[in-house]
């Protein structure tokens, strides 16, 4: 339902929402998210351009988080880097339909929009602490 480049998006975002307090380089991120570094630096440009990163140059340089993993949502991460698509006419641009989506198109449509209200719903906060046994990108189960 999103883009590759949506979801190592949402993978950097959570990388540096879970450590804070430090610059990463695109390097560890990379790293860590298992992410192409070069695919890595284009998305995280993006991030920047959209401020939702900061990013410091030099010796200690890196990306941190402009806002709180509780102020930031996905739909926000996503938006940023892949905008979510709406359907809003006949994208055959089938003249009978005029500005009615036929069936199929209004159900895609709602499905979208079902996704886009989750996601501006859910913060990065709310998936790293989400109860269960595993956080986000840790291959370790959690402490009880």
């Amino acid at each position: 339902m999103i883009s590759q480049t949506a979801e190592y998006a949402l993978r950097a975002i959570v990388f540096l929402a879970d450590n804070a307090g430090e610059a990463h380089t695109t390097e560890e991120i990379a790293r860590a998210t298992k992410v192409p570094v070069g695919y890595l630096a284009k998305i995280m440009q993006g991030l920047s351009r959209s401020k939702l990163v900061n990013s410091q140059r030099g010796l200690h340089g890196g990306f941190t988080l402009v806002k709180a993993p509780r102020e930031l949502s996905i739909y926000e991460v996503v938006q940023a880097v892949d905008p979510i698509m709406r359907i809003d006419r006949c994208p055959l641009h089938l003249e009978g339909h005029g500005d009615e989506l036929c069936p199929l198109h209004r159900t895609l449509d709602k499905a979208m929009g079902q996704v886009e209200d989750l996601f501006r719903s859910t913060t990065i906060d709310q998936m790293l602490n989400s109860p269960g046994e595993h956080r986000p990108l840790c291959s370790f189960p959690r402490n009880p």
